[in-house]
């Protein structure tokens, strides 16, 4: 995964602003339709109404005689902006009621129509469309299934990272959350992730990785038994808080088991130790640290080196090798093969390159 780090400043990852409780209405289609034509129906009436009183300030021209459907058809025309002129106000108020409360209440009426026609066809229509092209598109995205409170960190550090937000999907079947992931910039859609019509519509057996963080330990085994079933060879990392799911988790089709609770633990076991270790393994955590673990594979001009003398400059940790990890004080970590896979800490400040990708545990729900 390529990155695109500034080597000069240190920032603040996340910029929290205070959100004011709110409540979710949760209104269907047909019934914002509906709500929609009452309220126009409703001015219309009360326009009605106004000039039935006024009528006396109104002239028919063809017979002389303004009725209640003489009322309501200038209504209509009125409002329409039609305006045949068979019907005319003539009085001075019956022309100031037209002024101040027909004329606000014609923009307001045109307004409802004009924006049902664009939320229910246009709109539909075109995000259809643009969904429709999305999908078309996608290949080699990261899918983040779940954006609670692990999903989002994964994401926000993902874009730290260097990663594009329009090559990040996010599944999640609440609304807040969705828009808060559309706000980063990351492609969005509602849905269920253990349902296999749901993640074919996210292309997932074309994606470069799967973020699994559904809040529930069953639910995210689950979705990554789903997952595993329709994309055989994709990556899939998974949040899971019960030690004992780990195994399940690994069983489903998992790569990566996260436990938060346990990493938790460990940044409380090293302050036990010390007092600057838990800073340590915080700052190996996150791209804003000073230091970086970088995973990468063996450059050509390294096969034959030891771990400890990488072209890179960073201090290698270990090495995976036909399925095995090899520490740097192992004999095999003595000479790197080809097909190797490094991890090596660097300093933060050192620009990647594309065959390298930076790793740090989510944190927890």
């Amino acid at each position: 995964m390529s990155q695109d780090r500034s080597p000069t400043v240190r920032k603040e990852v996340r910029r929290r602003q205070f959100r004011p409780l709110r409540r979710a209405v949760k209104v269907p289609v047909w019934g914002d339709l509906g709500i929609r034509l009452g309220l126009a129906f409703l001015l219309i009436m009360s326009v009605v109404m106004i000039h039935y009183l006024d009528r006396d300030g109104l002239i028919d021209n063809h017979d002389g005689h303004v009725s209640f459907m003489d009322v309501v058809y200038f209504t209509m025309i009125s409002i329409t902006t039609t305006g045949f002129g068979d019907i005319a106000p003539i009085s001075e108020r019956a022309r100031l009621v037209e002024a101040l409360i027909v004329t606000p209440v014609r923009f307001a009426v045109l307004f409802i129509f004009v924006g049902t026609a664009y939320n229910f066809i246009i709109k539909r229509s075109w995000e259809k469309f643009r969904m429709a092209r999305i999908q078309s598109q996608l290949s080699d995205h990261v899918v983040v299934l779940g954006f609670g409170v692990s999903g989002s960190e994964a994401v926000h550090e993902l874009i730290e990272r260097g990663t594009d937000p329009g090559n990040i999907v996010v599944m999640d079947p609440n609304e807040e959350r969705r828009q808060l992931a559309e706000e980063l910039g990351c492609n969005v859609i509602e849905g269920d992730a253990s349902r296999d019509d749901s993640l074919m519509a996210v292309r997932i057996s074309e994606a470069q990785t799967v973020l699994v963080s559904a809040g529930r330990d069953d639910a995210s085994i689950l979705i990554v038994l789903t997952v595993r079933h329709l994309a055989p060879n994709v990556p899939i990392s998974v949040v899971v808080r019960a030690a004992d799911n780990e195994i399940l988790a690994r069983q489903a089709g998992a790569d990566n088991v996260i436990n938060p609770v346990r990493f938790t633990g460990l940044l409380l076991a090293g302050s036990a130790q010390g007092a600057h270790i838990s800073d340590y393994l915080a700052d190996l955590a996150s791209v804003t640290g000073r230091v970086q673990l970088v995973e990468r594979p063996v450059r050509p001009e390294e096969i034959g080196r030891s771990l400890n003398d990488l072209t890179t400059g960073g201090k290698g940790l270990r090495i995976y090798r036909n399925g095995g990890a090899r520490g740097f004080w192992e004999d095999e970590a003595g000479a790197l093969q080809a097909g190797d896979i490094v991890v090596e800490i660097r300093p933060t400040d050192v620009p990647a390159v594309d065959d390298e990708i930076s790793t740090a545990p989510p944190t927890g729900d």
